[in-house]
C-alpha cells in the first residue's frame, strides 16, 4: 500500500499541535504567543485556534499574565501503569464533546494491514450510530469513512483494495462502476469532507474527514439521519475544524 502526499490543509495534522506543545514544554516559567508563533513557525491564523483547543483539552494553561504553560492533562500522560487507560478515557471524553456540539453519531476509522478498522464509535440517545448491516470493511466504495480512506492511498492502492472487495449495490445512489469511483477519488480535494448520500444506507447521510497522524491512515467520521440532511454540510465544516482535537487525543 502506497500513500498519496501529505495534505497541505493545516489541520489535518498534528505536526503543528506538536510543534506548540514542544514550544510550551521548552519554557518552564511560561511563554508568550508571540513566542510560540515566532519559535513553533505558525502563523497567528493558525495558532489562535490551537491554543483555543490546547487550552479547552487541559494540554496547556494560561496564567494571569497571559503566558502559556503546560496543563495537567499532559502531565498525567506520562509513563505510568494508568497512562493507556488515561489516554481511552480522554479520547472517549473528547469523542462525546464534539458528538455534543455538532450533534452527530461519530466515527474513528484506521485502514490496517488492507483493512477498514472502525476503532472507536460515540453515539448517544439523539444521535444513534449507523446500523452495520452489512460489514463495513466490504463497504469502502459506498460510505464516507471508506472512501476517505481510500483518499489517502494513491491509485494503485485503491486498484488492490477494491479487487479484494469487489463494488456492491446497496442502494440507488451506490457507485457501482470502478472507473468512474477512481475517477472522483482522484479528484477528491484533500482539504473537503468526503460524503455518502444515502450510498450505503437509505435514510442516512454521512461525511468524513482525513486524520493525519504520521504515516497512519485515519480519518473522523459522522452520521445524520435523513432528515437532518439539510445540516450536513456545516456539519461537515464542523468536523474538519474538530479534527485537529481528535487528532492529537490519538496520537499523544
Amino acid at each position: 500500500m502506497a500513500l498519496k502526499p501529505e495534505p497541505t490543509a493545516p489541520f489535518h495534522s498534528v505536526r503543528y499541535v506538536l510543534r506548540v506543545l514542544e514550544t510550551v514544554s521548552r519554557h518552564g516559567g511560561g511563554v508568550t504567543a508571540a513566542r510560540i508563533a515566532t519559535e513553533s513557525g505558525l502563523p497567528a491564523g493558525h495558532l489562535t485556534p490551537l491554543l483555543s483547543m490546547l487550552r479547552r483539552e487541559g494540554y496547556v494553561e494560561q496564567v494571569p499574565d497571559g503566558a502559556y504553560v503546560i496543563g495537567d492533562s499532559l502531565t498525567q500522560l506520562g509513563s505510568g501503569a494508568g497512562r493507556a487507560q488515561f489516554l481511552e478515557s480522554r479520547l472517549q471524553d473528547t469523542l462525546a464533546a464534539v458528538r455534543d456540539r455538532i450533534g452527530a453519531a461519530l466515527y474513528v476509522s484506521r485502514y490496517v494491514d488492507g483493512e477498514i478498522d472502525i476503532t472507536q464509535v460515540s453515539e448517544g440517545p439523539l444521535t444513534p450510530a449507523v446500523h452495520e448491516y452489512v460489514d463495513f470493511r466490504t463497504t469502502a466504495h459506498a460510505s464516507a469513512i471508506g472512501k476517505c480512506l481510500l483518499t489517502q492511498l494513491d491509485h494503485g492502492g485503491r486498484k488492490e483494495h477494491l479487487s479484494r472487495h469487489k463494488i456492491a449495490r446497496f442502494t440507488s445512489r451506490t457507485i457501482t462502476s470502478e472507473r468512474l469511483l477512481l475517477a472522483r477519488l482522484d479528484g477528491h480535494p484533500p482539504t473537503m469532507p468526503v460524503l455518502d448520500l444515502q450510498e450505503y444506507a437509505l435514510g442516512t447521510v454521512c461525511a468524513a474527514v482525513p486524520l493525519t497522524a504520521g504515516a497512519s491512515v485515519g480519518c473522523l467520521a459522522l452520521s445524520l439521519p435523513l432528515e437532518h440532511a439539510h445540516r450536513l454540510r456545516a456539519a461537515a465544516e464542523a468536523l474538519n475544524r474538530e479534527a485537529p482535537q481528535l487528532a492529537l487525543a490519538l496520537t499523544l
